[in-house]
């Protein structure tokens, strides 16, 4: 008998595309012993909703789209049927996707889901609310949840980096405390991460070596505002060499747990959609939270 799966497909993600391989991804997972049910989303939150809603009749649940996309289906998951993932990336930038080497070929995403096995990966909880792999702030957040869905289509990845430069002239640190194990980290800071991912925005990437995406804990980056220009050159050394732990204009640490305090001005971006900062936050890993196929 064969299994059921909820095929989840975003259609304005990335190039479009997703929709234009309907046939193709069925066809593969069907012949990997999948009856496949699909359900195209129409506007935000609708894959969350998709996968609380009719998850639970499935023994797989499938997100094709972007960061986004494949961020509601992992917190519709949790907060719902708790069933393994598969995740075909078709989005703009696909960080999580690229930190575990998932193909960026529809086909062969779909045919690794049918023929994978499943593996385990942390999520995070920002005050309730999930993300798969980076809630950020500062520099460039902005352009991630800015940018408008046709740019993002027609430039791709370059969005975020043409976005990302309009910002550089109105850049300001942002004043954040965040306490975790005790150690109370607070600055001015140009740019903040709690992730557990390689890559973020596609921009930034930490050496694979330094991060572990299923160890219950998180790669936590705070860039201080530079005051000098060997200062800034500091920074930029730390960030093409990937040596953020040696640098003294980085503080780069691990944590499970954080408490981050800020006003409501400050604003967050969680897998690439916008978060209002408040003050005493609680981020928590949740260690296995994503169960993925591949």
């Amino acid at each position: 008998m064969n299994k059921k799966l909820l095929l989840i497909i975003n259609p304005v993600s990335g190039l479009r595309i997703g929709t234009l391989y309907i046939s193709k991804i069925s066809s593969i997972l069907t012949a990997g012993g999948y009856d496949v049910f699909t359900m195209l989303t129409a506007k935000r939150g609708d894959a969350e909703e998709w996968t609380k809603t009719y998850g639970e009749s499935a023994d797989v649940i499938v997100a094709c789209g972007g960061d986004g996309t494949f961020n509601e289906v992992v917190s519709g998951n949790i907060h719902g049927p708790n069933k393994p993932l598969g995740y075909i990336p078709c989005g703009s930038t696909n960080d999580f996707a690229t930190s575990i080497g998932l193909s960026s070929d529809i086909a062969t995403a779909a045919k690794n889901i049918a023929e994978g096995t499943e593996h385990s990966f942390d999520a995070g909880s920002f005050d309730g609310r999930n993300f798969t792999y980076v809630a950020s702030f500062g520099a460039f957040t902005k352009a991630s949840y800015n940018t408008p869905q046709r740019t993002k289509n027609i430039l791709g990845h370059l969005a975020y980096i043409f976005e990302g430069g309009m910002e550089i002239k109105n850049l300001k640190p942002e004043h954040i405390a965040i306490e975790s194990d005790g150690v109370l980290h607070e600055g001015d800071y140009l740019f903040g991460a709690i992730s557990n991912s390689t890559s973020l925005g596609g921009i930034l990437s930490i050496s694979p070596e330094m991060v572990d995406m299923n160890d219950g804990k998180f790669e936590c980056m705070l860039i201080k505002n530079p005051e000098s220009a060997l200062q800034l050159s500091k920074i930029l050394h730390a960030i093409t060499t990937k040596q953020f732990e040696t640098c003294e204009m980085i503080e780069f640490f691990s944590a499970e747990k954080l408490i981050v305090k800020c006003g409501p001005k400050n604003g967050w971006s969680l897998d690439g959609e916008f978060e209002q900062g408040r003050d005493g936050a609680e981020v928590e890993n949740l260690n296995s939270a994503i169960k993925l196929i591949f």
